[in-house]
């Protein structure tokens, strides 16, 4: 087992907090979360595609509609759900050209009628777990009954692009900052933070044997749905590198060399990759209604602002901040996803969120897998779910960073 020590300081940082999407009245507590109640928005099917290697891998050359498609009609195939059910449709994707456009079509390619609208939203990193809280939001509204909330992206085809503000915008720092190259902001973190080459490749090291481990032993065959692609069928990851060892991350060169203390390479830092991942949600009232089996429970999300040098650590406000909004203590969760963007902040964010490694990705995370952008924050849901369910437990917390600032957290319960 490997130990790490907690860092012995803390800095602080400018943040701007935003409202949680969770309802501010009403019960709280573990044991509040743990009831069933018939307007509760809940999850029937929660899966992920196999992921691959971007430019390299078994989805290189598969274009996001595509992805899309395939992802639909064996969702469709495998819950028989009647597709004039569904409500609404929000797709979280960063770097498409036409999003919505070719999301629709996408949609209606799979067999979803054309009178059921679709939308799509782009916070960056979290885009996936914005589809879910987006189709949330209008399930406990009443504006929808049931929906589908979808993470996809092909970084492969539509890698991220160079972003231009004018100049009196760039006059400003945190302006300036809010644009520069992902990672740039790890080794800000690294540096501003004093997380060690040697600590960031120990991290990266847990991931990468757990990944690994749980590729051997087949485990991700629990969240992954196979898609038929060009005559192919796609069930298991290509992004997994087995063998990486820490002696083999220490001999990596820094891919950022001119950047901070230049600690920060290709086996420290999240995997760049293609994939995508599904959820339905409906009420409870309305699954128990139609039959459909409920895998688990939407509880709440939020939302945080962070300084964009350092935006990697907004893991810290998020989590606690949803914590306290939906009445649990860390100890309550059972499993976290939090998202291995690099390592350097990875690293920070556990030892200053002072939650065991035990707990956190335990079948490794985006170092090791991946991190196809808007995939993930849906990823993170479908593979903690997936997780619990082995465990036998109940309480889901996912987390990551977002580009330009940010911070996300969502809260979930299994009831697989």
């Amino acid at each position: 087992m490997l130990l790490i020590s907690p860092l012995a300081t803390r800095r602080a940082v400018p943040l701007a907090f935003r409202a949680a999407s969770t309802r501010a009245t009403g019960p709280k507590g573990l044991s509040a979360l743990l009831q069933k109640n018939p307007d509760d928005v809940v999850i029937t099917f929660a899966k992920r595609t196999a992921m691959g290697k971007a430019k390299k891998g078994q989805l290189k050359d598969v274009p996001v509609d595509e992805l899309l498609h395939a992802l639909l009609k064996a969702t469709l195939a495998k819950t028989k759900l009647d597709p004039s059910k569904i409500d609404d449709i929000c797709v979280g994707t960063c770097h498409p050209p036409s999003p919505l456009y070719v999301s629709r079509a996408a949609a209606l390619s799979a067999g979803i009628p054309h009178d059921v609208p679709i939308s799509t939203v782009n916070r960056l990193c979290s885009s996936g777990l914005m589809a879910v809280r987006s189709i949330s939001h209008a399930i406990q509204s009443g504006e929808a009954t049931l929906g589908v909330a979808i993470g996809v992206e092909s970084m492969s085809l539509n890698p991220r692009p160079t972003p231009e503000v004018t100049e009196i915008v760039d006059q400003t720092a945190g302006a300036h900052d809010c644009i520069q190259p992902m990672g740039w902001t790890s080794e800000m973190v690294a540096e501003a933070y004093s997380v060690s080459r040697q600590k960031q490749d120990e991290y990266a090291a847990i991931s990468h044997a757990r990944a690994s481990k749980a590729l051997e032993a087949g485990t991700f065959a629990d969240e992954i749905i196979p898609i038929e692609l060009r005559g192919s069928v796609i069930s298991v990851d290509d992004t997994i590198r087995p063998g990486v060892t820490l002696e083999s991350l220490g001999g990596l060169k820094p891919v950022f060399p001119n950047w901070g203390p230049a600690s920060t390479t290709a086996g420290n830092a999240s995997g760049v990759g293609d994939g995508a991942a599904l959820c339905i949600l409906t009420t409870r009232a309305n699954a128990q209604k139609e039959g459909m089996e409920i895998v688990g429970k939407w509880v709440g999300s939020t939302v945080v602002g962070v300084e964009p040098r350092h935006m990697g650590i907004a893991p810290i406000y998020a989590i606690p901040k949803l914590l306290k909004q939906v009445g649990l203590s860390k100890e309550d969760v059972d499993v976290y996803e939090i998202n291995e963007a690099f390592a350097s902040q990875f690293a920070y964010c556990v030892e200053q969120l002072d939650i065991p490694m035990e707990k956190i990705n335990p079948n490794g995370g985006s170092i090791a897998i991946s991190h196809p952008l808007g995939m993930t924050g849906l990823r993170q849901l479908v593979t903690g779910l997936a997780e619990l369910k082995r465990q036998n437990k109940s309480v889901l917390c996912t987390s990551m960073c977002i580009g330009s600032g940010m911070g996300a957290a969502g809260i979930f319960v299994n009831e697989a």
